[in-house]
This record gives structure tokens, sequence and C-alpha cells, in this order.
């Protein structure tokens, strides 16, 4: 059974702030930080027969890299870079001690998202089918302590097939470098009504000079296309967006 603290005074958080200082307090002295902009409290390391992968993911909300300890958590990474509502976004965020009937324990959790309206989001990349008692307790800490501090928590899995190949290959044209301001404007215009995806990117002009440009606008959903039922394609239909960023 898993006892928790009743307030945010039996938690602690150990991170880095802004200056590199690192600090351990307790919850209710931190949650107002800025987590979603702050260095990781803790290095990842690669050793030889390591079954997941550390490596990074380049993200455009914060225009600089997050360090990823497999290829789910790119993947989770990438679909929260991808959220237009996410305007801070962090990797290995803090460190949070409870306390327990075998002492204090931590946690690091994957990834700390600020939200456009101000909220915190709180997440741990793990497979349901992955999850040890010790997990499940860590995961429940967190989730108090998030219910505490006015953030919310989400434990994640695996990703829809269909979803994960369009962000990807949107993802792919995340960088500024593919917004060209003299097409994004026409392409607006194009797409204000749903219209096919090659038949519009043909009106506009060159088909390899504009799909990529497309492509950004669609990353950053300045335009929209379904993507959880179909492979992005030809046929696709594109039209406006709902939300932008």
């Amino acid at each position: 059974m898993v006892v928790l603290p009743e307030g945010p005074e039996g938690f602690e958080v150990e991170y880095v702030d802004a200056d590199g200082v690192r600090r351990r307090v307790r919850l209710a002295e931190c949650w107002t930080e800025p987590f979603g902009r702050l260095p990781p409290v803790r290095t990842v390391r690669s050793y030889p027969g390591q079954k997941s992968v550390t490596r990074q993911y380049w993200a455009a909300t914060t225009r600089g890299p997050l360090l990823v300890e497999s290829h789910l958590e790119r993947h989770h990474a990438m679909l929260l870079d991808f959220d237009p509502q996410v305007t801070g976004l962090a990797a290995q965020p803090f460190r949070l001690f409870w306390p327990t009937g075998r002492g204090r324990r931590g946690h690091v959790p994957d990834f700390f998202a600020r939200r456009a309206d101000g909220e915190g989001l709180v997440v741990d990349v793990r497979p349901d089918d992955r999850i040890e008692p010790d997990d499940a307790e860590a995961f429940a800490a967190t989730a108090r302590a998030c219910e505490l501090a006015g953030w919310r928590f989400s434990r994640v899995g695996a990703v829809d097939a269909v979803l994960l190949a369009n962000v990807k290959w949107l993802a792919g044209y995340r960088h500024p470098r593919y917004d060209r301001p003299e097409l994004r404007q026409s392409l607006l215009e194009v797409f204000a009504a749903p219209e096919a995806l090659f038949a519009g990117v043909g009106r506009v002009g060159d088909r390899l000079t504009v799909l990529p440009v497309l492509y950004h606008l669609l990353w950053r959903q300045f335009l929209h296309v379904d993507l959880d039922k179909v492979m992005l394609g030809p046929d696709s239909m594109v039209g406006p967006a709902e939300r932008v960023r």
C-alpha cells in the first residue's frame, strides 16, 4: 500500500535553477518556478548493452535540445512539441522526494510542459506492460504532488501508429528555416477552404518549393489536416486551423 503525504510539506523537489544552482526545497516553495525553461536535474549517460536509446530531440517550442532516453520518450517529446498550447518544455525537470516506510524515495519525471493558459503539465513515459510496483508508487506520488501544486500529471505509453507516422513526417519541417512568408500567405489563402493537399499546393507554385512550407504550416498548425485516421498524402484535405500559435 502506498501512503502519500497529506500536504505539500511532505514533498521535496530538487532542481537546477535558471542560474545553474542546484536546489532542494519543499514543494510549497518552488511550484511557481519556470520548470518549462530550466535545465535537466540529472545527466543521462549511455553505457554498453543499454536497451534504451539516449539521444536529443530538438524542440521547436524552445529552440533547443531535450534529453530523451528512449524512442518512446522521443515520440512523446515530439507530440508535446507539436501541441500548439505548449509554450515551455523541459526534460528531466526535477527530482521529487517523498517519505515512505523504507525512507525517502525519489523520482525524476520525464517532462514538464507549460501551457499557454499557465497550467503546468508533468509527464512520465512508460508503457502499460512495463509498470512495476515501484513505478506505480512513483507515479502515484508524482500525481499527488502535481495535485497539490496545481499541475496536471499524465502517464503516457504507446502512441497510435498513424498519428505517430504523420507527426514524425511534419516534425521534419519544424525548423523555422522552412517558413517563407511570401509562400505562407499564398498557402493560407488557397487553403482558406478545405482542398486536397497536392491540388492546393499546385495552385501556389512548384511542388518541390511549396511543399516544405506547407508542412511547416501544418506543423505549426496554422493549417489543419486530419492526422489521426489516415496517412498524410496527396489527397489529404487541408483547411484552416481553429487554433494557431
